[in-house]
């Protein structure tokens, strides 16, 4: 319970508490953290000596907050639930809310690097069956290693940045031309944020993976199909995913989840070792993807088949180093039905055949969509937690 006004029944109550950075007036760039539709002002709050983080909480990212490592995150979340939760704080603490109607969300941290893999059976399966009909829908190496690539992170922008339709080289039966992609997708997934570095050299073992990752973020990792087809042979994913990456504002961290965790799927072949991760658990994360307002699919984080202390471990094996701000998501989340792809090119079957949105049938994005994804989260005694929404809106090639 909280004495905060509105909050009983939130998602985003005292077993939340998500982390980020806001602005309001054009003020300086601050912490906060969300309670209901309230953002406790942290950067205020330390300033008071209510809440101490060796400063860290007055800085305009989190960077230097997750650097901190997990104690002094377990410490600074108890301490928030406590002025949250005991009225004896309240004439202290409620000048420090902030609506949050009156603010601006910014990106919560400075990114790093940026990792994205490719984690889900179904949507690689589905992949390979528009892309390679009639051949194994896997490769042979899919179920051996968690399969990814390196992006760009100075194109990750917070939900609510604008995202320009990408122009680049694409196929046509006259030979490649150059323009705006006319087939421009998306990618519902989850991220992961690194707060504690690593060495160079040194491994990131599977059970060190709470040590190192702060919490979790939705991603929208748009993607233009057809410069990806065109581009990808022989290497891998350039132009057509590098224009822009989406992350929530909210950044929940992994205490927030922790009724959250279930058993992964059974991996078969039997992985390395060093990927074994015992007891082997993803997340029970309920996604679902909106668009143009209507409610299209539902993807379910759970069934994932490499789990993110996988990924991070084999990220590490050969030696390379993380960052704190350091970004790695999942992949595209789909399950075994059409109503559960986190991807049009799934939800489509490749633009053959056509999903019904709102009165028009659709394939791919237009100018003037837009796609928002949400995800809820188990909680304890049978609450639920809702994770920090992702948005964005397709404005026309410049």
């Amino acid at each position: 319970m909280t004495w905060v006004t509105g909050v009983d029944g939130s998602p985003y109550g005292v077993t939340n508490l998500p982390y980020g950075v806001f602005r309001t007036d054009g003020r300086q760039a601050r912490i906060g953290v969300r309670i209901g539709s309230w953002v406790f002002d942290l950067a205020a709050a330390e300033a008071a000596e209510l809440v101490l983080a060796a400063g860290a909480l007055g800085r305009p990212t989190l960077n230097d907050f997750m650097a901190l490592g997990r104690p002094q995150w377990t410490s600074v979340r108890q301490r928030i639930t406590e002025l949250l939760t005991d009225p004896e704080h309240r004439a202290a603490v409620e000048p420090l809310l902030v609506p949050l109607d009156d603010v601006e969300m910014l990106l919560p941290f400075e990114v790093a690097d940026y990792v994205d893999f490719y984690s889900s059976e179904h949507h690689a399966s589905n992949v390979g069956q528009i892309f390679r009909p009639g051949q194994p829908p896997l490769l042979p190496n899919w179920k051996h290693l968690p399969i990814g690539y390196h992006g760009r992170a100075g194109t990750v922008v917070v939900s609510g940045t604008s995202v320009v339709r990408p122009t680049g080289q694409r196929a046509s039966a006259e030979g490649p031309v150059t323009g705006p992609s006319v087939r421009l997708d998306i990618e519902a997934e989850v991220g992961f944020v690194v707060g504690v570095p690593s060495d160079l050299g040194a491994r990131v073992s599977v059970d060190d993976f709470a040590d190192h990752v702060f919490g979790v973020v939705l991603v929208n990792d748009w993607s233009a199909r057809d410069i990806q087809a065109w581009e990808y042979q022989p290497l891998g994913p350039f132009l057509g995913k590098s224009f822009a990456t989406s992350v929530s504002a909210w950044v929940t961290p992994l205490e927030a989840l922790a009724e959250a965790f279930v058993p992964a799927p059974d991996q078969d072949p039997p992985v390395a070792a060093y990927l074994r991760d015992v007891p082997h658990l993803g997340l029970d994360l309920r996604l679902a993807v909106e668009w143009n307002g209507e409610r299209v699919s539902e993807p379910p984080f759970a069934g994932m088949y490499w789990t993110p202390a996988q990924q991070l471990a084999h990220l590490t094996v050969n030696g390379a180093s993380v960052r704190t701000g350091d970004l790695y998501a999942s992949g595209t989340v789909s399950g075994p039905d059409r109503t559960q792809v986190g991807s049009f090119l799934e939800l489509t079957w490749g633009g053959a055949e056509p999903a019904k949105v709102g009165a028009e049938s659709r394939t791919f994005l237009a100018d003037g969509d837009t796609v928002t994804i949400t995800a809820t989260a188990p909680g304890p005694d049978g609450t639920t937690i809702a994770l920090g929404e992702v948005t964005g809106t397709i404005h026309p090639a410049r």
